[in-house]
């Protein structure tokens, strides 16, 4: 994960995001709401199926993606736009865990995996026109 400081421009979304995600829980811990049955079944079957093995138990596991599945409330349906350099890394990302995470939270990721000097240049053409083509 990368170090986001205190910067403008597409980081300062990401960061708006977490921050958005963090006060959605609290204030969603303050009320009283049913399980969610089909979103533990779509992560139980990541669990299952790819995120094994693991230090966390299955359950922990469990745990942990309800979380992100309750932070995330607030934002499903939304799109996030992210752009990497093609390393085997940024590949799982894009083909296995920005899957899992889009259906785990609703929030539909579009991830270009692309050589690292068309990254550099995608990203210096955003800043330069001032329009956010990735967040």
């Amino acid at each position: 994960m990368r170090y986001f400081g205190r910067r403008t421009g597409p980081a300062t979304k990401a960061r708006f995001l977490m921050m958005s995600s963090a006060v959605a829980l609290i204030a969603a811990s303050v009320t009283v709401a049913a399980p969610a049955v089909a979103d533990d079944a779509t992560a139980q079957r990541w669990i299952d199926s790819e995120f094994q093995p693991s230090t966390l138990s299955k359950a922990d596991q469990l745990k942990e993606l309800q979380w992100f599945e309750k932070a995330a409330q607030p934002f499903k349906g939304m799109e996030i736009n992210v752009v990497s350099e093609t390393i085997t890394t940024h590949e799982y990302e894009a083909r296995t865990l920005a899957k899992a995470f889009s259906e785990i939270t609703g929030i539909k990721i579009r991830h270009d995996v692309i050589q690292e000097g068309d990254v550099v240049e995608k990203l210096q053409t955003q800043m330069q026109s001032g329009k956010n083509v990735y967040d």
